[in-house]
């Protein structure tokens, strides 16, 4: 019986509970670094940090490589349901959405933020590399994208998995961070950071969102709904962007000043390091498979039973925070984690290569959109679940999953990082900007 259910990861689950616990008990830290200029530190950052720690902890013997696989594995239900969440938030402001069309659309060419990257890693010794990580924020439709026409040996190839690695133990926490800082020292409204915030990754992109929330709580519901669409967009267009836009911008700026900024010497082989990325667990992946490529029943009662376990340890996690009806969250959650389910099924089932987050994005905004019969039923549960929460319960679970990251993170080293914040930075400011210009021209601010 015990090995029947062990793909459930009891004790990982329970870890996380604590986790949680312990970083919504410590809260929202307020750094003052100038009358004006405030750093919100947010409690998934704590959660993100103690998931890592529990990982390299010695003593802890029950969490090791099979809970790494469990938890990546496990992210990809985690993230629909981040999605979906901002997708009722969406459909709950869907007419807000529509006035602020051309700043959504337009901003997404601060996409193209990340070319300023390419300089910067030429100074620092890179090569080639400089192409892959100046093309976008290098998530995994990016990897996708240059492993196609570069090759998955090649040196572009290795400069996206350089961002892809540091920036998913790192990213989170450094537009979080960013974001704040913006804030306090930048005249950019929050629409425009809102919109700014949907830098094509789930993860990065509610980071940032949660500051802007922490700050504007009053108008978090519209926030939310800006991010999300914004969001969707980057993940959509931001593949076009990069094929015919970003890569050949690429190529024409390495072609000019890699005989100026360029290092005669061959660039650092990071090769061994990134190699360790596709070795670096031995877990059997069809155990620990929950991303409903295959549907089945047994795949979608594993699902369910997954993100019930998720709901139970978010719905405690805001009760604690908040003090809401524990009930009424945990019935949102519930709401949520369906949206999440049917999206990825659709996405299955339907013989076209369209990601599942569109799905559950589409399916939370339509049930919602005022005047359909659901709309009011959803939004009243779904109301009651902080987004926060979700996030921290979310990073607990990365924290583990990044934990054998760890030994690659260090020996990339402290170049990695530099350009990695750059590349975040860029796509983040280039879009705050762009939306901001559109916002006043457009006189919504």
């Amino acid at each position: 019986m015990r090995e029947k259910y062990s793909w459930i990861q009891y004790k990982l689950h329970i870890i996380v509970l604590i986790i949680v616990v312990i970083s919504t008990l410590i809260g929202v830290k307020e750094i003052k670094l100038t009358n004006n200029m405030v750093i919100l530190i947010i409690p998934f950052i704590y959660s993100l940090i103690l998931g890592l720690l529990v990982y390299l902890a010695k003593p802890i013997k029950f969490i090791g490589k099979e809970q790494v696989k469990f938890s990546e594995n496990f992210m990809v239900l985690l993230l629909g349901v981040l999605i979906a969440k901002l997708a009722v938030s969406c459909g709950q402001s869907i007419f807000t959405v529509f006035n602020f069309g051309p700043a959504l659309i337009l901003q997404q060419i601060g996409d193209l933020g990340t070319l300023i990257v390419i300089p910067l890693a030429l100074i620092l010794g890179f090569k080639r590399e400089s192409i892959g990580m100046g093309t976008s924020i290098c998530r995994e439709p990016s990897l996708s994208i240059i492993g196609d026409i570069f090759g998955v040996k090649s040196d572009e190839f290795n400069g996206v998995l350089i961002i892809l690695i540091i920036g998913s133990i790192l990213g989170a926490i450094f537009i979080n961070i960013l974001t704040s800082v913006c804030i306090s020292f930048l005249p950019i409204h929050p629409y425009a950071y809102a919109m700014a915030s949907g830098v094509g990754s789930v993860s990065m992109s509610t980071a940032s969102l949660t500051s802007l929330t922490g700050m504007f709580p009053s108008m978090a519901t519209d926030l939310e709904a800006l991010t999300a669409c914004s969001n969707i967009l980057s993940t959509v267009f931001g593949i076009y962007l990069t094929i015919f836009v970003s890569i050949p911008l690429a190529e024409v700026v390495y072609k000019y000043l890699n005989p100026i900024l360029g290092k005669k010497e061959k660039s650092a082989d990071y090769s061994h390091a990134l190699e360790d990325n596709d070795n670096r667990s031995d877990v059997e992946n069809n155990k620990f498979d929950f991303s409903l490529v295959d549907v089945n029943f047994t795949n979608i009662k594993k699902s369910f039973i997954l993100l019930m376990i998720f709901s139970l340890i978010t719905s405690f996690g805001t009760w604690l925070g908040l003090n809401d009806s524990f009930i009424n969250i945990f019935v949102g959650m519930i709401i949520i984690s369906v949206i999440t389910i049917v999206g990825m099924i659709i996405s299955a089932i339907i013989p076209y290569k369209v990601p599942s987050i569109v799905y559950i994005s589409l399916i939370g905004i339509l049930l919602v959109i005022p005047g359909v019969p659901t709309a009011d039923l959803i939004s009243y549960y779904v109301s009651s679940v902080d987004l926060t929460v979700i996030c921290i319960v979310f990073m607990a679970y990365v924290g583990v999953a990044i934990g054998e990251d760890w030994q690659i993170f260090k020996k990339i080293g402290l170049k990695g990082i530099v350009i990695t914040f750059f590349v975040i930075a860029g796509t983040f400011l280039g879009s705050a900007f762009i939306a901001q210009l559109v916002l006043t021209l457009t006189n919504f601010v």
